[in-house]
C-alpha cells in the first residue's frame, strides 16, 4: 500500500479526520497540519493503548509574509470555536524567526516544517481546495510507521530533541531512538 494512502487510512478514523475540514476553511496560505497530533496518532494506531502519546494540541503551519499575529489568533479562534474540546496552535512560519531568537528565517510552510525537531514529527496532512488529502513528509513515512525518534537533520545535535525523544519513550515504550 502506498504510504500516503495508509498514512490517511490512519488518520481518517482518528479527531484529524474531524477537524481538518474545518481547518481548510480558515484559508490559510499554504497551510499543513503537522506535528504531535499527526504523530501521536499514527503511534497509538500502530502500538494501540500501551502508548500513551495522545493529541495534546493540533499544530497548523502556515507562510503569510505579509501576516500579523492577530491572522494567527483568529485562525485559531475560529477553528477553536467549532472544537472548544481541542487546543489549536497556529503558527506563521514567515514569522517564526521574529519570535524565536536566533532561528533562521523561513522561506515557506515546507522549510519550516522540515526543521522541526524529529523526522516523524515533520510530516504534515491537509485538504486541498477539491478536499483531496494532501502530504508533506520530507524525510518520509519509514521512521514514523516503525516508531522510530530520529532528529532530523538541523537536530542532530540539539538537547531539545533528545529531550523530546525521552519523553516519547516514556509514554510509548514500544518507539525506538535512531
Amino acid at each position: 500500500m502506498n504510504p500516503n494512502t495508509h498514512l490517511q487510512i490512519i488518520l481518517t478514523d482518528t479527531p484529524i479526520g474531524t477537524v481538518l475540514p474545518a481547518i481548510a476553511q480558515t484559508n490559510l496560505p499554504d497551510w499543513w497540519l503537522a506535528g504531535g497530533a499527526v504523530r501521536n496518532s499514527v503511534w497509538r494506531a500502530i502500538f494501540g493503548e500501551d502508548c500513551a502519546l495522545v493529541i495534546n494540541d493540533f499544530d497548523i503551519a502556515f507562510f503569510d509574509e505579509a501576516g500579523s499575529r492577530s491572522q494567527e489568533l483568529s485562525a485559531q479562534t475560529s477553528i477553536t470555536a467549532k472544537f472548544p474540546n481541542y487546543k489549536f496552535d497556529v503558527k506563521n512560519q514567515a514569522s517564526f524567526a521574529r519570535w524565536r531568537s536566533g532561528k533562521r528565517p523561513y522561506t515557506s510552510t515546507e522549510d519550516g516544517v522540515q526543521d522541526w525537531l524529529h523526522t516523524a514529527t515533520a510530516v504534515g496532512v491537509r485538504l486541498n481546495t477539491q478536499g483531496q488529502w494532501e502530504f508533506f513528509t520530507p524525510y518520509g513515512l519509514d521512521d514514523l510507521f516503525a516508531g522510530i525518534i530520529r532528529p532530523t537533520p538541523a537536530h542532530i545535535h540539539n538537547p531539545d530533541a533528545h529531550n523530546k525523544a525521552s519523553t516519547f519513550l516514556a509514554k510509548c515504550p514500544h518507539l525506538r531512538l535512531a
